[in-house]
């Protein structure tokens, strides 16, 4: 058996566990070393996602929470890309989650009691397993911006969050999304936290004028990398992937 690559870890890549500027990182953030656990046999073997999993609309939030002949409001959408390894080969039959709030910046959440209104239409979440080529896509709205308790005026910028499994629940990366061209991906303090521009960038999704659906939906690309020197980052494995 050919040995697998292996790449050593940036360390720079990743922010700081503690951030003054991000005040819940004050009480989220380790205060001692962290402890290295290998996962158990169930954890790495199973449960398994299959297609018979996923439900052929699960990646169409713009029709999979709606009335039927009604549609949520907001600026119409596709998120797409590949889930990818370090040498850019394609990762298949990955099951990719994402979760957002709607386009006025609400969650369908009993905790979020921001003063845009909760929209009928929209539930906010979707899930798709990626082909053989690693690629997944989404339909749905572009989210909108909120404020948050973190200093008096500081708001998040539009995004969107993703999951990514491996072959089991326990081989779970979390991440978020942006927009390209969103003045308030540089003011965000979360964002702020990361120390390379370049990681930054990574997750800010370009416009994509070739995926966009002419009178339908604007498209953005968005490639999630795993591991090696320069992986998408993910927010509940700072350590890496």
């Amino acid at each position: 058996m050919k040995p697998g690559e292996f790449y050593q870890r940036d360390r720079r890549w990743h922010p700081p566990a503690l951030d003054r500027d991000y005040k819940t990182s004050v009480t989220r953030s380790p205060h001692y070393a962290p402890i290295s656990l290998e996962n158990s046999l169930s954890e790495i073997t199973g449960p398994v996602f299959g297609h018979g999993d996923i439900d052929p609309m699960d990646n169409d939030l713009i029709l999979n929470y709606a009335k039927p002949g009604e549609s949520p409001i907001g600026e119409r959408i596709i998120v797409h890309g590949r889930v990818l390894d370090e040498n850019a080969r394609p990762v298949p039959n990955t099951l990719v989650e994402i979760w957002q709030a709607n386009a006025g910046g609400r969650y369908r959440h009993k905790k979020d009691t921001y003063l845009a209104p909760i929209d009928p239409n929209f539930g906010g979440c979707g899930r798709v397993l990626t082909d053989e080529d690693g690629y997944y896509f989404f339909r749905t709205v572009k989210p909108g911006a909120y404020p948050w308790r973190n200093w008096v005026n500081d708001w998040r910028p539009a995004h969107i969050h993703l999951s990514v499994f491996g072959s089991g629940f326990a081989q779970r990366l979390i991440t978020q999304m942006y927009f390209e061209g969103d003045p308030l991906i540089e003011t965000c303090p979360i964002v702020n936290t990361i120390p390379d521009k370049a990681a930054i960038g990574q997750l800010i999704a370009p416009l994509d004028r070739n995926a966009t659906i002419p009178l339908d939906s604007i498209a953005y690309k968005f490639d999630i990398v795993l591991r090696g020197r320069r992986s998408t980052l993910f927010e509940n494995r700072l350590e890496g992937n």
